[in-house]
């Protein structure tokens, strides 16, 4: 089992990362960072695989995947 730990404060909302995800354990959190953007975060109990994905495509680099 992974999880993934999100920066919000760098994202930028693109949701590339909920796009590449497999289990679909990323989604928009409803709160706004400090630039007035809707991050991501993760899904209450998604069952995250570590694979990665997310973090290699995200452009900010917000996202850390531990396995």
């Amino acid at each position: 089992m992974g999880r993934i730990a999100v920066d919000k404060d760098k994202c930028k909302g693109c949701l590339l990362c909920a796009s590449v995800c497999p289990k679909e354990a990323i989604i928009t959190d409803s709160g706004l960072n400090k630039m007035g953007i809707k991050a991501v975060k993760p899904k209450e109990g998604a069952d995250c695989s570590g694979c990665a994905m997310c973090a290699l495509i995200c452009p900010e680099c917000c996202i850390t995947v531990y396995k």
